[in-house]
């Protein structure tokens, strides 16, 4: 079910309801998880706004007109409410990951259309009338706007077809960025190219400042220029600097730490209450109370809004030496510490409570936890004492790990009880039935319910039971008495049984059908759970023969299933990007030029994940996966002219430089517009800003290290393996020559 859906439909029950309480009675909501939802929604919505006007900022710079920049940003509004019209024939909604891929796409929709209004704008420039221009120009990157839509489409398609929650969430942020671009590219090649026909003009009135950048810019395309004549010859030093990035990419990989998603402030955090197996009601509630006491005396002071507690925890469990708290904090623009920051606070203030064992933790990313124990790493094996033999090793030697906190396993041979063996040799000779036993213990300790009876319409039961404080220890059992069959005599229970006090596991596990013990474990701040799970697999092959089995639960199986799918979705996306490349090039070469910009973006992401101390986190992983598109455009529109110049003629290193330095501003015009996308995401803040932030800082410095280098690395590569290759134009071109030759040698 939709949770904002359910969340509204609550409220409405409760406005219903109010006019019917009592005088002085107020009905209110505890717990609401749906306010972190609608605040998220409320902060990318805003962010959508502004990176839509960054855009345009950036396009009426490059482009230096009004007029111009009207024309690629109409493509914002037709592409944005494009994308919403196929979520809904695939009956996706409008959530926080669709929203996050719109804010993104802004930067991606209008660069096909800056492509084609900067080529009509060059040919303007160059004296030809707009129609024709219009027509030459949309023609002329046609070819290109279509590659770079299918390459950025291809990468989107592996995203849709990840496993578990992770793939069905980002399903409809791949869907959602995959139809704004495709619809983008038919706006750019149609609706484009009209209107630049209809309102671009040669020498635009244009203001001094829009006339200062564009002379700036005539200078920085001949100093590019300039400096490509000087690079190209030295070819050995880019192939060795593309060799040390990649490298670098490794290195960064097994340097940054990962974790399944980043910590974010959902408004509130959880304190779990564990008191000892055996531990009476009124023992758990004693430090229930003192723990509530120390919370309500914050309340007012501007960070803590409402809380509620309950023996035993949430969901319906009868362990009543378990309590849980649900701490609710004021919104977010009326605080300045953050939600972890505030449970971390309470680490120290309720540490002295020696009693009882308290966690504090938060809700996981997506909703798929809340668990207390983010670590849970499960052995498993065929004998439930040998696996708690094994469990001991393995503590023992994380207990060593400063990052692992409340370390723990869900088999504890510490549950209290008490053996009773029937001496069924005597019972007989007294004439006492063991079923009499039985029912006796059942209804002096248990207690049992024996008859009803009605009064005034109402039926109640009627339950036999010891009083408390005749059931409070092992000697109470000689209070109790039994019948003898035979004469009917009273014969104390004491002489019937012997009594063996024992300790035994609360519960007997399971992972997978296979018996197993989960160890679990909180996280240290800075610890992630990469490195937990990391370290507690090297301590388990160590320590443990090879028979045992290795398993997850909770967050940490979420982190494994999807760190996994999303190395096989990079691979399947780097070999579709490459197979869509072969078939609209014609060629095996020319496709892996192209691809050279991919480490550069990667690097440059990941070196600002690791400078930023940031993780390597799903959000982190999808951008990277993004990458491969964006930085692959780039290349795209150097290789692409560079090979129509060849077939009208041009030599080819002329055709090269003269291709990378008119393909400058589009290349620099599309990345600014991509970077100014993601510069609201690494400025968010408010509900969700965590994993805005870190998707923002991948997009933003990838695109940013990529386009500076591809200026470079790819000119080098294409004049180092394409100088035989020829192009899909080129066998047109080569056709219609041999037309014309045999025209006239026919006239």
């Amino acid at each position: 079910a939709n949770t904002l859906e359910v969340a509204e439909g609550i409220r409405a029950v409760m406005r219903q309801l109010q006019p019917t309480l009592p005088a002085g009675m107020k009905l209110e909501m505890n717990y609401d998880s749906s306010a972190f939802i609608a605040a998220s929604l409320d902060e990318v919505m805003m962010t959508l706004i502004i990176a839509a006007a960054s855009v345009i900022v950036v396009l009426l710079l490059f482009l230096g007109s009004v007029r111009a920049t009207l024309v690629p940003a109409v493509t914002v509004p037709i592409s944005l409410i494009a994308s919403f019209l196929f979520l809904y024939l695939f009956d996706f909604s409008i959530n926080i990951l669709t929203l996050l891929a719109l804010v993104l796409a802004i930067g991606l929709v209008v660069d096909d259309a800056i492509v084609v209004v900067e080529n009509i704008h060059r040919r303007l420039e160059l004296g030809e009338p707009p129609l024709l221009a219009a027509f030459r120009g949309t023609r002329e990157v046609g070819f290109a706007v279509i590659a770079t839509t299918v390459v950025l489409c291809a990468v989107f398609v592996p995203i849709g077809f990840l496993q578990g929650n992770i793939g069905r969430l980002f399903r409809e942020f791949a869907l959602a960025l995959a139809s704004a671009v495709a619809c983008s590219s038919i706006v750019a090649l149609s609706l484009s190219s009209v209107l630049s026909a209809a309102l671009l003009r040669k020498n635009d009135h244009r203001s001094r400042v829009l006339d200062a950048l564009e002379r700036g810019f005539e200078r920085l395309s001949n100093a590019y220029q300039a400096s490509l004549r000087r690079i190209l010859p030295h070819r050995t030093i880019s192939v060795l600097v593309l060799a040390a990035l990649v490298v670098g990419v490794i290195f960064l990989l097994r340097l940054i730490p990962e974790e399944f998603t980043p910590p974010e402030d959902r408004g509130g955090f959880f304190i779990g209450v564990r008191a000892p197996e055996g531990a009476s009601f009124a023992y758990t509630e004693s430090y229930v109370d003192q723990i509530e006491a120390r919370i309500m005396a914050q309340l007012g002071q501007g960070e803590i809004e409402r809380i509620i507690a309950r023996i035993p925890d949430f969901g319906g469990g009868e362990e009543i030496n378990t309590a849980r708290f649900i701490v609710t904090l004021t919104p977010w623009d009326e605080r300045t510490r953050s939600s972890q920051q505030i449970a971390e606070d309470y680490v120290a203030k309720l540490g002295d409570l020696t009693g009882v064992r308290i966690s504090i933790f938060q809700r996981a990313g997506f909703g798929v936890g809340g668990s207390s124990v983010p670590v849970q790493i499960a052995i498993g094996g065929s004998h439930y004492a040998e696996l708690a033999e094994w469990r001991d090793r393995v503590l023992q030697r994380a207990r060593a790990i400063p990052g692992l906190l409340r370390l723990d396993s869900d088999y504890q041979e510490n549950k209290p009880q008490i053996e009773l063996e029937v001496d069924l040799a005597r019972a007989a000779d007294l004439g006492v039935p063991v079923a009499s036993i039985a029912r006796a213990l059942e209804t002096f300790m248990g207690g049992r319910r024996v008859t009803r009876f009605e009064r005034n319409g109402e039926e109640y039961d009627i339950i036999l039971q010891s009083p408390d404080d005749a059931r409070r220890s092992p000697a109470d059992l000689s209070d109790i008495y039994v019948r003898a069959a035979s004469d009917g005599s009273l014969v104390p229970l004491s002489s019937l049984v012997k009594m063996r006090e024992s300790a035994a596991a609360a519960a007997y596990n399971r992972l997978d059908r296979m018996r197993a013990i989960t160890i679990s474990a909180a996280l240290a701040p800075g610890y992630t759970l990469g490195q937990a799970l990391d370290d507690l697999e090297s301590i388990i092959r160590e320590e443990l023969p090879d028979t045992v089995q290795i398993g997850y639960r909770g967050d940490s199986r979420e982190f494994r299933d999807a760190g996994s799918a999303v190395v096989f979705t990079f691979a399947m996306a780097l070999l579709i990007v490459y197979l869509a490349l072969g078939a609209q090039f014609e060629s095996f070469i020319h496709p892996i030029v192209i691809m050279t910009t991919v480490p550069l973006a990667i690097f440059g992401a990941l070196a600002a994940l690791w400078s930023l101390d940031m993780t390597l986190n799903i959000y982190s992983q999808i951008g990277i996966v993004m990458l491969i598109g964006l930085a692959a455009k780039n290349g795209i529109l150097i290789v692409e002219f560079a090979n129509q110049l060849r077939d009208a003629g041009h030599a080819f290193d002329d055709a090269l430089i003269e291709a990378s330095r008119i393909r400058l501003r589009p290349i620099l015009m599309t990345s600014f517009a991509t970077i100014a996308g993601a510069v609201p995401l690494i400025l968010a803040s408010g509900a969700g800003a965590e994993a805005r932030q870190i998707l923002g800082v991948v997009i933003f410095f990838g695109v940013a290290f990529s386009t500076v280098l591809t200026l470079y690395i790819v000119p080098v590569f294409y004049g180092l393996l394409c100088r035989r290759t020829g192009s899909p134009g080129r066998h047109a071109a080569r056709l219609h020559s041999q037309i014309r030759q045999s025209s006239e040698e026919i006239v």
